[in-house]
């Protein structure tokens, strides 16, 4: 039983550390502030201009208007193609809102040059000896607005004799065609590489951790920044630090890409380029602005000819039944732009196990609720053969103590006596802790789903709480609102942070009391440690764990009835 005991006290604080440090490392160890770059914007080696977003900003929506524009709608954005420079740089996701306020506006992912948050795409050729269009260049457009209907073209005439166009289409959710083209008719052949990138503004954060945009930070368990598939992996090891670090060079890599960009905790932006169509990609940064590009080799365009050249680009929010659709669709391992981490073999069944019990109820908060029956009921047998074996172990205290006593001069001798005896009983020490092993994973799984799945962003359960991915907001602290002040985070305990230490008092105290009274101390205050180390987390998190607790004390109460001997004092 001590054994037993040490064993699930170990988990117990393994546990604390996994999920506590994150928090605490958080508050008592920033990340310093990098030093910001003070180089030039560098050449792209693939030939691809480096975009550096101006030092003085304007408003968007003056930048917007002072450009020429060609409508963008379909189901999920709204936005605009930048006609000067044929840029993607207006765009926001009308399925998705800043905030659970009703008046929230929708999620802006895409902002001109020279505006506050520059983000966009842009698509080009490079080449010696040939007039091509640059970021200025205004093209002509054929069509009056994008749609997943109405494709649209747009045009510009060199005047040397090559005429350049590019052709883009969007589908209902987040991916755009393109498909450049270049058709010489001038008196000599012309050498042109294609090339795309996608570039975004360094934005200084509040925490000061990272010059990164959008106040998503990087961290252990979740990268955020540039990420892309190369050489038939995904690659998370470049962050913007990373970038900063290695100058003018960034981060290149060979033909053999996939797909790359930039990722956010719920949204990416991803070049595709064609398969075989890369010379190298890969990632740079300029004082002003990091950059995802990639560029092909060189072909040479004959006096009468054309060529062609296909790319794709996401721009949206990362939900899992979309981005397995591309990936299906041929984009190669694109679910994994979700950073799932080492234990997606967990984490994949549990959202689509939520996912199901939400179309079947509507409600997010009662799927976690009906999630946890699930889950107790599949370890309902485990849970029997454990409270058995814990009846077991507490009917033969006596003969252990017995043999403790006995050889208590001769620790070797006591442990193979005390073996001989868990043989002769058919007794198992550690099989009251495997309950425990099996929901430390569970658990983590629903941790790590909740924090990166865009599906439980936002998802209400029922009153106060109405972001299931956010900590339970309603805390006695201030009075539950009452008084006008925020409590810092390790002391904004809300309502089911409370109920989830109260739980797992009343289900230790429903244990046996421990012999040790070091044991028992570590016990007594280890649902008050896990309330506080608990509050920060998601709210769905926070009610899983409590109603597991409700579980487990009912399941208690029925399994003593079963096994009287664990409720007996321990005759000596």
């Amino acid at each position: 039983m001590e054994n037993q005991r040490n064993i699930i006290v170990a988990i117990v604080l393994s546990a604390l550390v996994l999920f506590g440090w994150p928090v605490l490392a958080e508050r008592f160890f920033p990340q310093p502030k990098p030093v910001e770059q003070a180089a030039s914007a560098p050449a792209a080696a693939s030939g691809a201009p480096t975009a550096a977003a101006p030092v003085k900003l304007k408003d968007r929506a003056a930048v917007i208007a002072a450009t020429p524009r060609l409508p963008i709608e379909t189901a999920a954005l709204r936005g605009s193609i930048n006609l000067a420079g044929a840029q993607l740089d207006d765009l926001v996701l009308v399925r998705h809102r800043e905030s659970v306020k009703k008046d929230s506006a929708p999620v802006r992912l895409l902002s001109p040059g020279g505006a506050e948050g520059s983000y966009f795409a842009r698509f080009g050729w490079t080449g010696d000896g040939v007039a091509l269009p640059g970021a200025d260049t205004v093209w002509t457009a054929e069509g009056a607005k994008l749609t997943p209907e109405t494709p649209v073209t747009l045009k510009w005439d060199n005047g040397a004799g090559q005429i350049f166009s590019i052709r883009i289409a969007v589908d209902q959710d987040y991916l755009f065609s393109v498909e450049q083209s270049v058709a010489n008719s001038g008196a000599g052949a012309v050498a042109l590489a294609n090339y795309g990138l996608v570039s975004r503004e360094k934005t200084k954060v509040a925490s000061g951790s990272s010059l990164v945009p959008n106040k998503d930070v990087d961290s252990w368990t979740l990268h955020i920044g540039p990420i892309g598939q190369f050489d038939d992996a995904v690659n998370y090891e470049v962050d913007y630090s990373t970038l900063d670090e290695e100058g003018a060079k960034g981060s290149r890599f060979g033909a053999n890409t996939g797909w790359l960009g930039f990722g956010e905790t719920y949204w990416l932006t991803a070049l595709v380029p064609a398969k075989g169509g890369v010379a190298e990609s890969g990632f740079r940064h300029s004082p002003t602005s990091y950059q995802a590009d990639f560029g092909s080799k060189p072909v040479v365009v004959a006096p009468g000819k054309a060529v062609s050249a296909k790319s794709q680009f996401f721009a949206g929010a990362k939900e899992i039944n979309v981005l397995d659709r591309y990936e299906e669709g041929g984009i190669p391992l694109f679910g994994k732009s979700i950073d799932w981490g080492w234990f997606e073999v967990i984490e994949k069944p549990i959202f689509r196990l939520l996912d199901w019990l939400f179309k079947a109820v509507g409600n997010f908060g009662f799927a976690i609720i009906l999630m946890t029956f699930v889950v107790r009921g599949l370890m309902f047998p485990i849970a029997q053969r454990q409270f058995a074996s814990m009846a077991a172990m507490r009917g033969v205290q006596p003969k252990m103590k017995a043999i403790q006593e006995r050889f208590k001069d001769d620790k070797q001798r006591q442990q193979q006596e005390i073996m001989k005896l868990y043989q002769t009983e058919k007794i198992n020490p550690l099989a009251g802790c495997l309950p425990i092993f099996l929901q430390i994973p569970v658990f983590y799984g629903l941790y790590k789903v909740l924090m990166v799945t865009i599906e439980m962003r936002h998802a209400p359960f029922i009153g106060w709480l109405k972001d299931l991915s956010a900590p339970d907001p309603l805390t006695p602290v201030n009075l539950f609102g009452l008084l006008d002040f925020t409590p810092p985070s390790f002391l904004a305990l809300g309502i089911l942070p409370i109920l989830l230490g109260i739980t797992m008092y009343l289900q230790f105290k429903l244990n046996p009391a421990p012999m040790d009274p070091a044991q028992a101390q570590v016990f007594a205050i280890m649902p008050w440690i896990m309330m506080f180390m608990m509050a920060p987390f998601a709210s769905g998190l926070q009610l899983y764990w409590t109603v597991s607790n409700l579980l487990t004390i009912a399941q208690q109460k029925w399994l003593y009835s079963r096994h009287p001997a664990l409720t007996e004092p321990v005759k000596t």
